[in-house]
């Protein structure tokens, strides 16, 4: 751990790893521009160990230009950009490159592509050490990116933090005390009474039920511009992509930064979809807590379906095959969830056979015992 100012930083990417990222940067561009001359201009004061580094390993011939401007005020991206300075290379029919240590936003980007663009280039393309993919906001194009990182401010490298830690050889995270939120992902097959039991951890614990279902239902109705996207999918009768389905989430989260936590209702279904959760979690300075799984057997959920569709009117709980059926998906779409959370030792099955209260006493003592 160091110390700069008053923050304190981990390591988080290796002088090696560095240069291997380097390396597969410059490998791509030596070959996308062979028989090409081009000019790469370097964003300063940050890209100045990235451009020595790559410039080394470039085999073309090659001239270099640098440029500066500032977004950083402390720790957070300011998002004014200041005008180019330094830059007086006539472009035009030139092959350009730029560098950057780091994209977040894209606001400072678009900027230096627009003067750029402008100045007659042939082609502009952009080569970043580093990318911040939750909070990139553009649609231009990365064309060469070192490494995808969450929305956390790092040093070293040419990385600064008002202006100290560039020297380091290392890039270093920042470290932040970590909020005790309850982020509860809560799995329960149909019949074991999953609605029922949110509802009560809802008001014991006041967290925040969070159902993809009913995100997806509300932003349709309100006619987001993520609700149009996400019915247009639905319309087609196909699956709504995890990119959508994850930026809905990613709304719904930051709606309530007041929220002691979460219960995931229906999210994450897949692999990709759990990392995804514990990444948009990481870069609130939060995670899960735990996943906790209702095991009920199935001829008891079959029977509880059953007795349920006489008075709820539902006919997916009245059709024996209908609700085999929806077991078999629950089954399936489970597995390599409750994997996942089982090895980051998160996972916890609860009996669900009982009355409504044994089966809430037993959640209670699950989450009681972990928070």
């Amino acid at each position: 751990m160091i110390n700069v100012h008053n923050k304190s930083f981990v390591p988080y990417i290796s002088a090696q790893e560095i240069d291997t990222i380097i390396s597969d940067i410059a490998d791509r561009i030596n070959q996308d521009y062979s028989g090409k001359s081009p000019l790469f201009v370097v964003i300063l004061n940050g890209s100045f160990m990235f451009a020595s580094d790559l410039a080394k390993k470039i085999n073309l011939p090659c001239e270099l230009s640098f440029v500066k401007f500032t977004s950083y005020q402390g720790t957070e991206s300011s998002g004014e950009i200041n005008e180019l300075i330094g830059f007086k290379t006539d472009i035009s029919g030139r092959d350009i490159i730029i560098l950057e240590d780091i994209v977040d936003t894209g606001q400072t980007m678009e900027k230096v592509l627009n003067i750029l663009e402008s100045m007659s280039a042939r082609s502009v393309r952009i080569a970043t050490l580093l990318l911040k993919p939750a909070i990139f906001n553009k649609k231009f194009p990365v064309d060469y990116v070192g490494k995808n990182i969450p929305n956390k401010f790092v040093i070293g490298f040419g990385l600064d933090y008002d202006q100290l830690g560039r020297n380091y050889g290392e890039i270093y995270q920042i470290q932040e005390e970590k909020e005790s939120m309850l982020n509860i992902v809560l799995f329960g097959p149909p019949g074991a009474g999953k609605g029922t039991q949110a509802e009560r951890l809802v008001e014991k614990y006041e967290l925040f039920h969070l159902s993809t279902g009913d995100v997806f239902r509300s932003n349709i109705k309100e006619e987001t511009e993520l609700g149009v996207l996400a019915k247009s999918y639905m319309d087609k009768g196909q699956l709504v992509p995890d990119e959508v389905t994850i930026k809905l989430l990613i709304s719904e989260v930051d709606k309530h930064p007041e929220a002691k936590g979460f219960i995931f209702d229906g999210f994450p279904r897949t692999e990709p979809q759990a990392a995804a959760l514990d990444d948009i979690l990481a870069e609130r300075n939060s995670g899960i807590t735990m996943m906790l799984g209702l095991d009920v057997k199935e001829e008891e959920l079959k029977s509880r379906l059953l007795k349920r569709a006489e008075t709820s009117g539902r006919a997916d709980d009245a059709d024996p095959e209908v609700i085999q059926k929806r077991i078999d998906v629950y089954r399936a779409e489970t597995a390599p969830v409750k994997g996942f959370y089982a090895a980051q030792d998160k996972f916890i099955k609860i009996d669900g056979f009982g009355t409504l209260q044994e089966i809430t006493d037993r959640l209670f003592i699950a989450i009681d015992a972990v928070k």
